[in-house]
């Protein structure tokens, strides 16, 4: 195996936390996942897994070891798309990373926009929680994330453009009369959900803790609530439809609405591809994203 092979190992080791499971996403034997794994331990020096009867475990080198694997794998991705996109950004390929709330929302026209114009550009989409995609553009496993304010502690990434985003509060139209931000029950998101982060702390300025129910996706707290389960923080745009219809009103509650505008950040050398992706959307003004300069 060759050294990225190798890492690549010790990565799905380290996720799914056994040889069994790496060999199964990598399409390979068990005995080629170990036999990598002492190679890459033999190259680096130390030991990076120990056995445990009859599974095994990264030791701490291991652990800390994974963890430039990870950026090492990402950077070297990263660097044939820039390589085959200096040479033909039309025909490349662009690593998009989303929040749920993003990738249901604004992404959908966005690429249905980007890719009418350049067919030929692959574009690769994975939605998940802020938590997970930060780290995704860290690693160099994303080109292009879409999400609210990134981490101030991301380093080598540059905001390329924001659009517009208000959070309000919005439940069943009968909850307008009885409405009691300290009664009423919350439907919160999923764990590792910025909208959640910012409902804990909206609920902790107005010193409640009221009753709360927790859904797994943007879609079921939307849904729990037109059926009358409770009130939530949401995108006004994701609840545009419901709220024509008559079937979520806004409620009027201290500190809201909240401006939370939407960010493209890129890393800070991009590659020629996601290039022109920024440069579509900021020459489509329908599309709502403003350049940051």
């Amino acid at each position: 195996m060759t050294t990225n092979a190798r890492l690549r190992a010790l990565v799905e080791l380290a996720e799914t936390g056994s040889v069994r499971g790496a060999a199964e996403r990598l399409v390979v034997t068990e005995s080629a996942i170990s036999s990598a794994l002492a190679s890459l331990s033999t190259e680096v020096g130390v030991p990076l897994i120990d056995r445990q009867g009859r599974g095994v475990r990264l030791t701490p080198a291991g652990i800390r070891y994974v963890e430039y694997a990870r950026k090492i794998l990402g950077l070297h991705h990263e660097a044939l798309l820039a390589a085959r996109g200096e040479v033909d950004p039309d025909h490349g390929a662009i690593r998009l990373a989303a929040v749920t709330t993003a990738g249901e929302l604004l992404l959908p026209a966005l690429l249905a926009s980007f890719t009418a114009k350049y067919p030929g550009v692959d574009c690769k989409l994975e939605v998940a929680s802020r938590t997970a995609i930060w780290p995704m553009l860290a690693d160099h496993e994303a080109d292009v994330v879409v999400a609210g304010r990134p981490p101030t502690t991301l380093d080598q990434t540059r905001v390329r453009a924001v659009s517009p985003n208000t959070l309000v509060v919005v439940g069943p139209p009968e909850s307008a009369q009885r409405f009691d931000p300290a009664r009423t029950t919350w439907l919160l998101r999923e764990s590792g959900s910025g909208t959640r982060a910012t409902t804990t702390t909206l609920l902790d300025e107005l010193e409640v803790s009221p009753p709360q129910m927790v859904l797994g996706s943007h879609g079921a707290v939307v849904a729990a609530a037109v059926a009358g389960l409770g009130v939530t923080l949401v995108s006004r745009q994701a609840v545009r439809r419901e709220v024509d219809m008559g079937s979520l009103v806004e409620l009027p509650v201290p500190g809201t609405p909240l401006n939370r505008p939407w960010h493209i950040v890129t890393q800070a050398a991009s590659t020629g591809s996601t290039e022109l992706l920024i440069a579509h959307l900021l020459a489509h003004r329908d599309l709502g994203w403003r350049a940051v300069r």
